[in-house]
């Protein structure tokens, strides 16, 4: 019942606001928004919507959200002061110090994997590898475990319930596992031909198709794929002709129009940035207006092992600047409280600087950040050591982490589900806490 209740509200929402330019800030907005926005935000329960801003490569966090001034492995960037009192982050990330009293920094992540493909997988399922298992990415599992009972398609409107919008390599290999086709994300901008060109491959048809025969081709697959069907009972079938089905549903036009930023005004897509990373919190965006329970937008080029400092400055205003647009739209639109908003990537990289002027690999101490969605923001947990070498308070391992999420989005982090294996899998680790302090 809660969630069709936040279901309700945010259509309710995104048909009774106003659209284009006048939603480019707060202030710009009637008198009776923000009152609108304050009842909505009211009615507090488990976060809706998940937006995970993954930042792929390693992001040096000791330079973004841990800064260590003074020491030799502090780097050349300056801090600023928050609208958290006590909590300083760096000077190239302005908007999200704008934002902190929303948000927490977890400055005491930390693991045993410095390797891209195991941290990636880690990160994104809170599992390392384990031979023939099929882990499924954080995105398939919430989908699956706040369905509503019954439930046998993950779409929203015609809309998959999870959609990655540039995704990494080592991200896109994960997919929904043993989940199944069913909760495989829908990638966007894979095949952009432009920075801004955002496109699902092969969602139009072909242009020298009409309607009648493109519903007659249509017809013919499904009645071949039921009779397949009614002669198997094999999951991946049936899987696959769920996959089948949510992909013709994708092509209709009101479906397809969720994922186009055409009717955007250019003055909302220059806010966020005409990056593939600003113009996917766009999309973030509005995939959540219509209630789609993950979305991840990533980042590439946080591998910085050389020129560290030059790469992180200009990253970080890519990413301070469509975070900040993409925040200050939640708010406006009374949407902040049920999103929760994670920006992570797969480690962190070297306190101390190396020949090249870059930072290497370093899983052993680094921070993440989780905003809206119930977060008791203005915090910071745990610490790192003078030098930012090690936790030396409060260690938060991946599957806390993961657990944690979980918990913001009303999953019970001890459910299993049977793997491809036949090994039942708890959503979460058994070693798994939840750092409650994180919870509002």
């Amino acid at each position: 019942m809660a969630s069709a209740v936040h279901h309700s509200r945010r259509r309710f929402l995104r048909n009774a606001l106003p659209s284009g330019a006048a939603l480019s800030c707060c202030g710009s907005l009637s008198g009776w928004l923000p009152s609108l926005a304050h009842a909505a935000a009211a009615s507090k329960g488990p976060a809706t919507s998940v937006v995970l801003l993954w930042l792929n490569g390693g992001p040096s966090t000791i330079d973004l959200w841990d800064m260590k001034p003074g020491h030799e492995n502090g780097g050349p960037f300056k801090s600023i002061a928050t609208a958290a009192s006590g909590i300083r982050i760096c000077e190239h990330l302005p908007s999200w110090a704008r934002w902190m009293k929303h948000a927490a920094i977890i400055r005491s992540v930390t693991s045993k994997e410095g390797d891209h493909t195991r941290a990636v997988h880690l990160a994104r399922t809170g599992y390392v590898p384990q031979g023939a298992i099929r882990f499924p990415a954080l995105g398939s599992l919430i989908c699956r475990e706040t369905a509503t009972p019954g439930q046998t398609e993950n779409l929203v409107d015609g809309v998959p319930g999870f959609v990655s919008i540039a995704p990494s390599r080592y991200a896109a290999e994960i997919g929904a596992g043993f989940l199944g086709p069913a909760y495989t994300p829908l990638n966007v901008g894979l095949y952009a031909n432009r920075p801004e060109d955002l496109k699902v491959p092969n969602l139009a048809g072909s242009a020298d198709i009409d309607d009648a025969e493109r519903r007659k081709r249509l017809e013919l697959l499904s009645n071949l794929d039921d009779r397949f069907r009614d002669r198997s009972t094999n999951s991946v079938v049936a899987g696959i002709h769920a996959a089948n089905e949510a992909a013709i549903r994708l092509m209709r036009p009101d479906a397809a129009g969720a994922i186009l930023l055409d009717d955007e005004p250019n003055d909302v897509r220059d806010r966020y940035g005409r990056s593939v990373f600003g113009q996917g919190c766009l999309l973030a965006r509005r995939l959540v207006e219509r209630g789609v329970r993950f979305v991840e937008v990533s980042l590439d080029g946080w591998d910085t092992h050389s020129d560290n400092f030059t790469a992180v400055e200009g990253l970080s205003a890519t990413l301070d600047g469509a975070a900040g647009a993409l925040l200050d739209d939640l708010q406006c639109r009374g949407l902040l409280e049920s999103t929760l908003v994670i920006c992570m990537g797969e480690f962190g990289r070297t306190p101390k600087i190396n020949a090249g002027g870059g930072r290497d690999h370093w899983p052993h101490a680094w921070s993440a950040v989780l905003a809206g969605g119930g977060v008791r923001g203005g915090q910071v947990v745990g610490a790192t050591n003078d030098a930012g070498t090690e936790v030396s308070r409060d260690p938060v391992y991946i599957p806390d982490l993961l657990a944690t999420i979980c918990r913001l989005v009303g999953v019970d982090v001890t459910k299993q589900n049977d793997s491809n294996v036949g090994r039942p899998i708890r959503v979460a680790d058994a070693t798994a806490k939840v750092v409650e302090g994180l919870i509002g």
